[in-house]
């Protein structure tokens, strides 16, 4: 048995760790999830089994699988870091008309431009003391909320799956054709593009990467070379360069464009293709202040986007 009085800080991140392994099947992506090496969460994993004194997983396996004292320790795991969340959630509350700690998660691509108005909104309409900020994609969105080592997220993935949130529309975003500054050729159909240049686009890690795959699926479009990376910094700073073309929404683009990146964007030449906003939130906990997020996100995100792309990406974003 667990004796609770034990639960040291270290102990709480090897349970962390060990359960974003057991979720994604893999040392490495559970290590991702975590902003950790490899090395790093294979070491906390070693520890609990140590600790325990049996194997937690079964290495030999590719997904890992769980052993029986593994599985056994996976729902207790995350009954216990839930124990834990719920109880500083608790602790936060009382006696106080104000949140004394927020913990969010940002979409790496928009974390720049919302971090300062954000902090703002949060101290000085909701008196938040401390604030925890997590830039990343939905995937670490998701364990975050998950386990309750966040409060809410501002994310593409709304996470229909998972109960007991809220939830708040920030904006709907068309994607754009995205070409080199100095590139002239054809640009009516991705075909004829690609003739010219590689695509350059989000891996299939990313839920932009698979939302991008299945809608060229769709439309039974096979590019012949394919340049994938995991950052919008990366696929405009190719894009810049001349080394491909892509497909970014307006959210997307802002880094590059404050950069002034060499880029130029067009009209996308297939319909159908958009990703939405969301503000993903624990329900019941934060009073006002999911809802207050998603407005102030949504004005600062517009502001950025006329200032730095004007109306072909403005005329492509829906705060409706």
């Amino acid at each position: 048995m667990l004796d609770y009085q034990k639960l040291s800080p270290a102990l709480i991140r090897s349970l962390e760790v060990f359960i974003a392994v057991a979720e994604t099947g893999q040392m490495r992506a559970g290590a991702k999830l975590l902003n950790l090496t490899q090395p790093a969460a294979s070491q906390h994993i070693s520890a609990l089994e140590k600790s325990f004194g049996t194997m937690l997983l079964d290495r030999g396996t590719r997904p890992a699988r769980l052993t029986h004292a593994g599985a056994r320790l996976l729902g207790k795991a995350q009954k216990i870091l839930d124990a834990i969340s719920d109880m500083e959630t608790e602790l936060r509350h009382i006696g106080e008309k104000s949140l004394s700690l927020l913990r969010v998660g940002l979409q790496a691509s928009i974390a720049t431009t919302l971090t300062p108005p954000l902090i703002d909104l949060a101290q000085h309409t909701f008196g938040v003391e401390d604030i925890t900020l997590y830039a990343g994609q939905s995937g670490n969105h998701e364990h975050l909320l998950r386990t309750k080592r966040a409060d809410l997220a501002i994310t593409s993935n709304p996470f229909l799956d998972m109960d007991g949130l809220e939830r708040h529309h920030v904006l709907t975003e068309k994607y754009l054709l995205v070409l080199p500054g100095f590139y002239d050729g054809p640009t009516g159909s991705l075909e004829a593009i690609q003739e010219i240049l590689p695509l350059v686009r989000f891996g299939d890690t990313t839920n932009a990467g698979r939302q991008i795959a299945q809608h060229l699926r769709r439309l039974r479009f096979e590019p012949r070379k394919v340049i994938l990376a995991d950052r919008s910094s990366m696929v405009t700073s190719c894009v810049s360069a001349g080394q491909g073309f892509s497909m970014l929404t307006p959210t997307l683009l802002i880094d590059g464009m404050v950069e002034n990146m060499n880029l130029q964007l067009r009209e996308l030449p297939v319909s159908g293709l958009s990703r939405t906003l969301t503000v993903v939130a624990r329900k019941a906990e934060l009073q006002d202040l999911p809802s207050a997020f998603a407005d102030r996100s949504s004005q600062e995100l517009l502001l950025q986007i006329r200032a730095q792309m004007g109306d072909i990406a403005e005329a492509n974003v829906s705060l409706g």
